[in-house]
């Protein structure tokens, strides 16, 4: 039986046949010129033609999806007719190069430009080779390529894949993702949690697989087996009992003696807010406000951000909503606000500090939310990426109460702000760490990086260190201000009991992960939480801090997670 092994990312024990993503768009010949009789002009309004008709498709699919898929839709969408993509492009058309091969050129150079950027642009390289990819397929006349179509489930295997193929994977058809490359926050990981399907990641080698061979995937040890057993078999069997004998959220976030953790939703609108009440998540820790202004050449009028927010407001009446102001930068660029050009944008103008070189557009989302907030009943807490400093929280508080809003609070995504929370909390009401962020920057180590998976985990010791201080700020001098995590690291069952022991008050995740999270929290002590995440940090790597922390909690297995 061949082994292979990556990252999980998603529980879930499984047994299916493959199906590899088919293989890309093949390269128009290198040299290919206009055919007889066709001119540059219908030439280059063929292709205007096919970027319209590709953003069109993928903006309809973004009308079906939700919350993280619609965000990467719309963006994704947007790059199709990106000016600079079409330009160059016709620029070539006009020289004598065919459409599909200067589609082709014009996108490998701005994917080149992006990649060079580093960071999250890189990142977004990725996403033009795509595009790139459907316009020739356009062009040609073919199918868009896409998650592969089958009458019967399947397990999904691919390199990677591109944001318009993750958010548009069906979890009736697709009973797995496996992928070679990617990291644990990837869009892939991401999406594959928000559907609840078992996920690995960064598994070598499982691309060179034979479509239709039937393999065994564990979504939490992170393993991949061809041609299982009956051990395998069993696992399976057991697990698919375990979820679905794994009853629904009660509504009530609490440990085994009674101390209440509040479980949360992060929502990208409001379908997502209303099916994360339907999952009767307790409220929402993390409203993504960018779902208001990706996919857009200007930002959105005042009416326009009211209404959506209210929307998101009006499904949780009397219940708290975390809202998290624009998120513009790194891997969200917005025209209308963010520099492209940025040498390194993951450590740039992002977040936050986008008012220091687009000041007005912050003041107006945060008038915006407080005339929402007026219209509904929901009890509104607002607060913002990306801060670093004491300065900056307070600056960020005067706006918060010049805007009619209550309760102001800061992410933790820093470590500056981890290291330095007595004095940031000392000016706000509240923090809410952003795990994916706080790992990334602690171990300077890309989160999109499929290379960088081992050390991109928010196990690792020292993160959880620094979520430590950041409790241990926010009491000092008996100032409690409360601590919650939105980040990925709230919906992983056995590292949410970790948390909760470094004294986290609240966690949010996706509304799927909620009924795991509340039935494991539901199995320990307060004490022994503590205890668990004591072990968690003085064990010597992230894997060690797993492997103990699991092994302590017995639960974990029956309950298939």
């Amino acid at each position: 039986m061949r082994n292979f092994s990556g990252v999980g990312v998603s529980p879930g024990r499984v047994i299916g046949t493959i199906r590899q993503m088919p293989k890309p768009v093949s390269e128009p010949p290198k040299g290919e010129q206009l055919r007889q009789g066709v001119t540059p002009e219908d030439a280059a309004a063929a292709l205007r033609s096919a970027t319209k008709a590709v953003q069109a498709e993928l903006k309809q699919r973004s009308e079906t999806a939700s919350g993280d898929a619609r965000a990467v839709l719309e963006a994704t969408a947007m790059m199709a007719t990106d000016p600079m993509l079409v330009k160059n492009a016709i620029k070539l058309i006009n020289a004598g190069t065919s459409a599909e091969r200067a589609a082709w050129d014009a996108g490998a150079s701005v994917a080149e430009m992006l990649h060079n950027l580093g960071g999250y642009m890189a990142e977004r390289a990725t996403d033009v080779l795509d595009v790139r990819a459907r316009i020739v397929a356009e062009l040609r006349g073919l199918p868009a390529p896409g998650i592969p179509s089958s009458e019967t489930p399947f397990i999904l295997i691919a390199e990677d894949l591109a944001p318009a193929d993750t958010a548009t994977l069906d979890p009736g058809k697709v009973l797995a993702l496996v992928t070679s490359g990617g990291g644990p926050q990837s869009h892939t990981a991401i999406i594959a949690r928000s559907l609840g399907l078992p996920a690995v990641v960064a598994a070598t080698g499982v691309d060179e697989l034979e479509t239709g061979a039937r393999v065994y995937v564990d979504g939490a040890a992170g393993t991949i087996s061809v041609d299982p057993g009956a051990e395998e078999e069993a696992a399976a069997e057991a697990y698919a009992a375990a979820a679905a004998a794994l009853t629904e959220f009660d509504g009530t976030g609490r440990t085994s003696d009674g101390h209440e953790v509040p479980l949360l939703a992060n929502v990208g609108g409001a379908k997502d807010a209303r099916g994360a009440a339907d999952a009767r998540a307790q409220g929402v820790g993390l409203l993504r406000t960018e779902f208001c202004f990706l996919g857009r050449d200007s930002e959105p009028t005042h009416d326009e951000q009211v209404e959506a927010y209210k929307g998101v407001f009006d499904a949780f009446p009397g219940r708290k909503v975390v809202v998290r102001t624009l998120d513009a930068g790194a891997d969200k660029p917005l025209p209308f606000l963010t520099d492209t050009s940025e040498p390194n944008p993951a450590l740039g103008v992002r977040g936050y500090r986008t008012d220091i070189t687009s000041p007005g557009v912050l003041a107006r989302q945060l008038k915006a939310i407080a005339d929402a907030e007026a219209q509904s009943s929901a009890e509104v807490w607002v607060m913002a990426p990306m801060i670093s400093t004491a300065e900056e929280a307070a600056d960020f508080a005067a706006m918060t109460t010049e805007a009619g809003l209550k309760k102001p609070g800061v992410m933790v995504e820093v470590p500056s702000a981890a290291l330095m929370s007595e004095s940031i909390l000392a000016e706000v009401g509240f923090a809410s760490i952003g795990t994916n962020d706080l790992t990334q920057y602690a171990m300077a180590a890309d989160r999109q990086l499929g290379s960088l998976a081992a050390l991109n985990n928010a196990w690792q010791p020292a993160v959880l260190r620094l979520i430590g201080l950041t409790v241990e700020g926010s009491v000092a001098e008996g100032n409690a201000k409360p601590v919650g995590v939105c980040g990925e690291a709230a919906a992983d069952p056995a590292l949410a009991v970790v948390l909760v022991g470094l004294g986290v008050s609240t966690l949010s995740m996706t509304p799927r992960a909620l009924a795991g999270v509340g039935a494991v929290l539901n199995s320990v002590s307060l004490d022994e939480a503590r205890k668990l995440a004591e072990i968690a940090v003085k064990a010597p790597s992230a894997a060690e801090a797993r492997a103990r922390v699991r092994a302590e909690l017995p639960v974990l297995e029956s309950l298939g997670l």
